[in-house]
């Protein structure tokens, strides 16, 4: 998957941006949100740094991983 050739939206930044919070207050590492996300660590760092344009079931996922819900991560 290529990255989006569009610059990052404010809110794939706010996104990123809170799922590095809480992965970070919750001691988890992108490992370990990796495992439970079934996603890949590099991908979820790159979502953490805005590079990638999420879809909603990857926001979903990412969010059950750090037990926030998805509707909180984009606030």
């Amino acid at each position: 998957m290529a990255h989006s050739p569009n610059p990052p939206s404010a809110l794939r930044i706010v996104f990123g941006q809170r799922l590095r919070e809480e992965r970070r207050a919750r001691n988890l590492t992108l490992e370990d949100v990796a495992e439970r996300s079934g996603l890949n660590w590099s991908y979820i760092a790159q979502i953490e740094r805005g590079e990638r344009n999420i879809g909603i079931d990857n926001i979903d996922a990412l969010s059950r991983a750090i037990g926030v819900e998805a509707h909180l991560m984009l606030q």
